[in-house]
């Protein structure tokens, strides 16, 4: 049960990042050039609702669609490791033209190059699993 409500929010997500053009390389090109505003207002409103719907989850206690209790863990003070991840993720955002989100969208959609970028992504991953033993975290 719990598997099908996620593949309908999935889904719900999906077509929302798509009507919206948030999986857009057009959009997330222009976002890089500094020549629009509407992928910043898209990420903005994300994260001003994110920070509210964190707030009200730890204020309230609230728990999951399912009766789990929601636990958010402290702030991590580590800087350099959120900054250097920043910066890798911004740069495959920006080679790629799509974050981890909209490359399953951009699939759905029918743009296939993408899966080359997906393949990548998908052996990324496995690589950082293999290597996560021997790294600083």
């Amino acid at each position: 049960m719990k598997s099908i409500l996620y593949l309908l929010i999935g889904t719900f997500f999906g077509i929302v990042l798509f009507k919206s053009e948030a999986a857009s390389w057009f959009r997330i090109y222009e976002m890089f050039q500094f020549d629009s505003f509407h992928m910043y207002g898209i990420i903005g409103s994300a994260l001003a609702l994110g920070i509210l719907f964190t707030q009200i989850t730890k204020r309230k206690g609230l728990k999951s669609f399912f009766g789990e209790k929601i636990v958010i863990a402290d702030k991590d003070k580590s800087f350099y490791r959120y900054a250097i991840g920043g910066v890798c993720f911004g740069l495959g955002w920006a080679l790629a033209g799509a974050c981890p989100g909209p490359m399953y969208v951009l699939v759905g959609a029918g743009y296939l190059p993408i899966l080359v970028v997906l393949a990548a992504a998908t052996l990324g991953t496995l690589f950082y699993g293999l290597i996560k033993s021997k790294l600083p975290h």
